[in-house]
């Protein structure tokens, strides 16, 4: 048998109970991403922007100039839905893309100057919606969730349908 073998067919450690639904990391995981996207919209609300644009609209104005297989893999969307972001925030005026001065097939993607202020004026809100999903915890708390779920991003980045770039 191959190592690669075991590891699919290998039983969970010991310390990892998956009996109970409340026990599988899997389904906690989803739980917390529905809760902070309620989170997001609530405080966010009025803005008509997703968690994923708002994140776009950041890398952008962090990163300008930008091709779509680039920010796939800044973003950690797959291309399909990039494709859709992007036109979407296009058709707002919140983004341009304008082809490539070295290869005209490939367009780079650019936060516009109203791309710029709504991100600013919605950076409060988003912030208040990342303090309030994170205020059962302590300051310690925090820092080690986030700690941990880092490692667990890095550690099994090769598994999404887009690798985030930050961990290869």
């Amino acid at each position: 048998m191959t190592s690669a073998t075991n590891k699919k067919t290998s039983k969970p450690e010991p310390d990892l109970e998956t009996g109970h639904l409340w026990q599988r990391p899997g389904f906690l995981i989803r739980r917390l991403n529905q809760i902070h996207i309620a989170l997001f919209f609530e405080c966010c609300k009025g803005f008509d922007i997703t968690p994923v644009q708002y994140g776009l609209l950041t890398t952008l104005n962090e990163r300008p100039g930008l091709d779509q297989t680039s920010l796939c893999a800044e973003v950690g969307v797959d291309r399909t839905t990039m494709a859709d972001v992007l036109r979407r925030l296009e058709e707002r005026g919140l983004v341009k893309r304008e082809p490539s001065p070295l290869d005209g097939r490939q367009k780079l993607a650019t936060i516009s100057a109203k791309g710029t202020r709504i991100m600013n004026e919605m950076y409060d809100s988003m912030r208040e919606a990342q303090v309030r999903f994170m205020e059962p915890l302590s300051a310690k708390e925090r820092t080690e969730f986030v700690r941990m779920m880092m490692a667990l991003v890095e550690g099994n980045n090769q598994y999404g349908r887009t690798s985030l770039k930050h961990f290869d």
